[in-house]
């Protein structure tokens, strides 16, 4: 009886699904995933719109954390908007990297005196936070960026550090961005550079997957993710395909790929719950053929399915 029961239990917890969207307890979008000690811990703006409202609502960061894709445990607010005393609003999208012990929050928002958003960071010794701002000022301001007439192409920054331990910031709306950070995380170094891709929308992410870096992107409007690949963290970039299509119930659509235990994973928003301003942060599988392209990502209910759960729960032997 007692092995019957140890069964069904295991059987419960190997087939256990993540049920997109993952996050259901607030609507929460932009995400940004980072994997440390073991854990994955999930960033994501906290979008707070009302029911009827036409316009993003979004003051504070979140962060959740997950030791097999599927049970997410909420850890709160890592920043807010009321922390950073040059900011007019917003708290749209923002990822952390993790940096010899310290967390690095890179974030976009409302510039108090220099029209336009602005990048900003922020810094911890836990990846939950609590967050600081580490300058005081922006990182990024619109004035920095005059090759295009926007207000807004200074949002979504994403950063990645190369196996030189040379870290780069990308970013942008309508243009794509990069600049080098200085060792300390919170300077640039030499100019702004622009990367030329199909249809940029804006949310650039950086990943590598063996000797190629993988540059996914939102694509046209609505939005879908496209991405490009290059032998060098600078490009030149050749672009390959889209592979995830238009979202329900929303417009945007913002991506971030991480691997985790020997899987790949594609996290993302939809609106499938609240709309175009009250969106919700799913997961899907990421996979590769043989030749390092990256396969259509298929959008499903159920997500993905826990890991590593039969090593931990292996039956007990007979008493």
């Amino acid at each position: 009886m007692k092995t019957l029961f140890t069964l069904l239990f295991l059987s419960t917890i190997v087939f256990a699904k993540a049920q997109n969207p993952i996050i259901t307890e607030m609507f929460t979008a932009d995400p940004a995933a980072i994997v440390y000690n073991d854990t994955v811990f999930l960033y994501a703006g906290h979008d707070e719109a009302t029911v009827n409202g036409n316009g993003y609502v979004m003051n504070n960061w979140q962060v959740f954390s997950s030791s097999d894709m599927v049970n997410w445990a909420s850890r709160g607010e890592v920043f807010n908007v009321d922390k950073i005393t040059w900011s007019k609003g917003d708290a749209w999208a923002s990822e952390v990297e993790e940096r010899k012990g310290k967390f690095y929050l890179y974030f976009c928002t409302e510039h108090k005196t220099i029209a336009g958003k602005a990048v900003g960071v922020a810094v911890s010794d836990n990846p939950t936070g609590p967050f600081e701002d580490a300058l005081g000022k922006a990182l990024i301001t619109n004035n920095q960026t005059t090759g295009i007439d926007s207000y807004w192409d200074d949002i979504d920054p994403t950063v990645f550090i190369d196996d030189d331990n040379q870290a780069y910031l990308y970013w942008g709306n309508s243009a794509c961005y990069f600049v080098k950070l200085k060792e300390n995380m919170i300077e640039t170094e030499g100019d702004i550079q622009v990367v030329n891709l199909p249809s940029f929308t804006e949310a650039p992410y950086i990943h590598k997957y063996k000797n190629t870096y993988y540059l996914s992107y939102a694509y046209g409007w609505p939005e879908k993710i496209a991405y490009a690949t290059s032998t060098s963290i600078t490009g030149p970039w050749t672009f390959a395909k889209v592979i995830n299509d238009n979202v329900n119930q929303c417009g945007t659509n913002h991506q971030s790929i991480i691997e985790f235990q020997n899987q790949w994973y594609f996290i993302y928003h939809t609106g499938d719950i609240g709309g175009d301003f009250r969106r919700s942060v799913a997961i899907e599988y990421l996979y590769y053929n043989n030749d390092g392209s990256i396969r259509e990502i298929v959008q499903t209910p159920f997500g993905v399915e826990a890991i590593n759960k039969i090593e931990q729960c292996k039956p007990s032997p007979i008493d």
